[in-house]
């Protein structure tokens, strides 16, 4: 009997490596996986000199390395305007993600759900702001905001501008979501019952949730890193990329270095939470779909 393409051999041999295949195939992979390497090493690279040097001695940051040492962490969580501007990023980003969630989630389902006409149209509206370079979208929200309407210039101001560009991402992850969504599931659940809300909270949103949180954590990650935006928006306080390009005249001392490492492992262990929820989540529904 023919084995399938594929299959495992008697030996564990995949029946595939036994085809034959063209002499430069093998060459070939080595030259595949050495390029995603060095895709690797590019992106990671960088991270990593961080991490080192962020337990360097001294204000230089150059090789040779010289420690390990703790100093620059004690004085990067000694420095108040740091701090502050620590603070002040998590705090937005916080609020902003929390925003453009919700907002961003009811938007799709409206987009997806409610049959409006020209929805490609809508959709390109809806993304828009992604489109549109950051210095020009920080000084019309200024124009508008400052001018225009007279609000005084604040975090809140900063939240507003964010989530003019953070909301998009939220709309177009829980969009293309919804669109693969299997609505016989819905209907389903109504044939035996369930009532909207009852639905939408034990059927539509479990199965969404994981874009939902995408585009959360998305929205995170955007809002603490912007900064053209930040910058036209800020009243008297400071955010961190604020803190640091003032700090660039003057050099970046490694304390920079140990508050950007704190910050990777605090998105680290977010991430590791997220997945081992996330994989608990599955564990407890196999059961209940196995028995059905």
């Amino acid at each position: 009997m023919a084995r399938l393409p594929g299959r495992r051999g008697p030996r564990g041999i995949d029946v595939l490596e036994t085809m034959p295949v063209s002499p430069w195939a093998g060459p070939m992979r080595w030259m595949l996986r050495l390029f995603g390497l060095a895709v690797l090493t590019f992106l990671y690279l960088p991270i990593a000199v961080m991490v080192l040097f962020s337990f360097q001695e001294g204000r230089s940051v150059t090789f040779p390395f010289r420690g390990p040492s703790l100093e620059w962490y004690e004085k990067a969580l000694a420095n108040q305007q740091l701090i502050a501007g620590l603070v002040n990023s998590i705090w937005v980003a916080i609020v902003v993600a929390t925003l453009a969630t919700i907002i961003g989630t009811m938007a799709a389902f409206g987009l997806v759900r409610s049959g409006v006409r020209f929805p490609n149209g809508i959709r390109i509206a809806v993304t828009m702001p992604i489109m549109l370079p950051g210095i020009l979208l920080g000084l019309s929200l200024l124009i508008f905001l400052a001018r225009a309407v007279g609000v005084p210039l604040s975090l809140w101001t900063v939240v507003l501008g964010h989530l003019l560009f953070t909301t998009p991402f939220v709309v177009l992850i829980v969009a293309a979501r919804l669109s693969g969504f299997p609505r016989s599931l819905e209907w389903a659940a109504a044939d035996l019952g369930a009532s909207p809300v009852r639905t939408l909270r034990h059927i539509v949103l479990p199965l969404i949730a994981p874009a939902i949180v995408a585009g959360a954590l998305i929205a995170v990650t955007l809002s603490i890193d912007e900064f053209i935006v930040t910058f036209f928006l800020i009243g008297p306080q400071s955010t961190l990329p604020l803190y640091i390009y003032t700090q660039i005249k003057f050099g970046v001392t490694p304390e920079v270095n140990a508050i950007a490492t704190l910050i990777l492992l605090g998105t680290l262990t977010v991430l590791g939470l997220g997945a081992l929820i996330a994989s608990g989540g599955r564990r407890l529904r196999r059961p209940r779909e196995g028995a059905v």
